[in-house]
């Protein structure tokens, strides 16, 4: 697992990013973000080598790291896509609502939950305990590409995390402030000037 608190160097015009009425800073270039989902798709994949896993991205933020972590994965595999909320601008609100249901039967399947990014974990504790009641899985593990370990004060277990960042709000690689930022290809935090 990859523990970021800092950037390395990028031009200058890629240092900043405005985005609506905020201003964010470069904090993590893409080729870091490339490196952690390597190393997590080795280590989903040394867990199922002998299974055909089903992987569920949790729409909409996880599509970059969604793609890019089954590009790595070298295993057979299935996908799927749920879409849940509960952002607000910058700031979670606290309650999670299901935008999107799952389409895919994962009754006795393994599945891995695919979440861009767990801060309270009101989000994933929700879909885990939604799948596992109504949809007996055999198995489900979650996969995130970023966890706020200051914030997140669930006793649940996250099975692969990628990167440990602090609590700043982020920008890009999928991630959005009111739908906007997502295509950039590195991730920003909300500057502090």
């Amino acid at each position: 697992m990859f523990k970021v608190y800092f950037c390395i160097l990028k031009p200058y015009y890629l240092m900043q990013q405005k985005i609506h009425d905020k201003t964010f800073d470069l904090f993590i270039p893409n080729e870091d973000i490339t490196a952690a989902i390597r190393v997590l798709a080795q280590k989903i994949h040394a867990d199922y080598q002998d299974e055909t896993p089903i992987f569920i991205g949790v729409l909409n933020g996880v599509f970059m790291f969604f793609g890019d972590l089954l590009k790595n994965y070298p295993g057979p595999c299935e996908v799927a896509f749920t879409q849940m909320s509960s952002y607000a601008g910058t700031s979670s609100t606290g309650i999670v609502y299901t935008k999107m249901e799952l389409s895919k039967d994962i009754k006795h399947r393994h599945i891995i939950l695919v979440e861009d990014i767990v801060d309270t974990g009101n989000t994933i504790e929700n879909l885990y305990t939604y799948f596992q009641e109504t949809q007996q899985p055999k198995s489900i593990k979650i996969a995130t590409l970023l966890l706020k370990p200051d914030v997140y004060k669930k006793d649940f277990t996250l099975h692969y995390v990628g990167i440990e960042i602090p609590d700043k709000f982020v920008v890009g690689y999928g991630l959005d402030y009111d739908e906007m930022g997502r295509n950039l290809p590195d991730l920003y935090q909300l500057s502090s000037k």
